[in-house]
């Protein structure tokens, strides 16, 4: 029986794996060409060519694509195979003759648990670095990406007495736009306030450069002091990464990166992180998918039902459809502060790792 058992865990794998490859290559096949119809225009209108779209665009947005496909993916075809295994009689053989479906699910959860490692690793590392070229290509060609180079209304805290606000922040060329600079006493009594046209930062020197600077210090027997100066260089504790917040900084850093991000967002006052937090905390939780989904095609797939694969198929696509639906409403959850960003990151995997339990106990009886 362990040789019997030991070939049909390969059996699974090698079956599962066939099927896994193969709709990841179709849906990323689907996928481009739903997009490229869509946003062909915007390609064309703004100059890119189509050599330069296939060769560089649509590689880098591939893992993207596979990192959201591969859940589906995976509990399409388990369920397949295990669908074609349930109406062959296979399964309930296995079982009839004292196969527990834990021994069943062995293969499954082995494999979950590779293909779950896998994922997390080329989430956390490799599709960031591919973000980083689709996204600055979207950036270039793309007509609703115009003008989201630029940051805009920042209030940041410097040092504990002192806070920086800037009308937006060229992440191109590092240089603020509408500038201020105010300095606070103990008794939260404003002491001094520059305000500058821009602020560039200095690489080689690490220093803020502002211009058109007019300082205005507060107190004492004058009252208000006003100056104008045309150059003021400062030394600030906010570097340009402080200053490059957008809703899409977390897609374009790897794990360690966004964990230093938002240390330094937290560091500088940021306000309203729900949303990197929640996209940082995925980067660990999102993987989860695979393993849990590919638990779930066992014992929803074991039971032989009227119509074959195509109605396992049918319950499948609703199952990830009501995955999906779960996670896109915990999200603006965790945005908000609603609930915490780590719950709405993992609010979806918990919810269905209960409902595998479930099920599992069930066919087990």
């Amino acid at each position: 029986m362990f040789t019997a058992m030991t070939i049909f865990d390969r059996y699974i794998i090698r079956r599962i794996l066939a099927g896994f490859f193969a709709l990841t290559c179709m849906l990323i096949v689907f996928f481009v060409a739903m997009h490229y119809v869509e946003f062909m225009d915007d390609f064309f209108d703004r100059g890119a060519s189509t050599i330069e779209v296939f060769s560089v665009y649509y590689p880098s947005y591939i893992p993207e694509i596979i990192k959201l496909m591969a859940p589906l993916a995976l509990f399409i075809s388990a369920i397949l195979v295990t669908a074609r295994l349930s109406q062959e009689l296979q399964i309930a053989v296995l079982m009839t003759s004292g196969v527990s479906i834990y021994r069943l699910m062995v293969p499954y959860v082995l494999l979950g648990c590779v293909i779950t490692a896998s994922i997390w690793w080329f989430n956390g590392w490799i599709v960031p670095e591919a973000n980083r070229t689709r996204i600055e290509y979207e950036y270039r060609y793309f007509k609703d990406q115009r003008g989201r180079k630029h940051t805009r209304n920042l209030h940041l805290q410097d040092t504990p007495t002192g806070i920086l606000t800037t009308e937006y922040f060229d992440r191109r060329s590092n240089t603020a736009y509408d500038v201020s600079l105010q300095h606070f006493a103990e008794t939260n009594r404003i002491t001094e306030r520059l305000d500058a046209r821009e602020m560039q930062w200095n690489d080689s020197t690490r220093i803020w450069r502002m211009f058109d600077v007019t300082r205005r210090r507060f107190g004492g027997e004058r009252g208000e002091v006003r100056t104008q100066q045309a150059l003021v260089d400062t030394t600030l504790n906010l570097l340009p990464r402080d200053l490059q917040r957008t809703v899409r900084d977390v897609e374009l850093l790897t794990i360690p990166e966004a964990r230093a991000y938002l240390d330094a967002l937290r560091r500088s006052g940021a306000s309203n992180i729900g949303q990197p937090l929640v996209e940082y905390w995925s980067k660990f939780t999102y993987p989860f998918a695979n393993l849990i989904l590919i638990a779930l095609s066992l014992p929803l797939a074991a039971v032989r039902r009227p119509g074959g694969q195509a109605v396992q198929l049918g319950i499948a696509l609703g199952v990830a459809f009501l995955y999906l639906l779960l996670q896109k409403i915990g999200e603006p959850l965790g945005y908000s502060g609603a609930i915490p960003p780590l719950i709405a990151a993992a609010l979806p995997h918990v919810v269905f790792a209960i409902v595998a339990i479930v099920l599992l106990k069930r066919a087990r009886t």
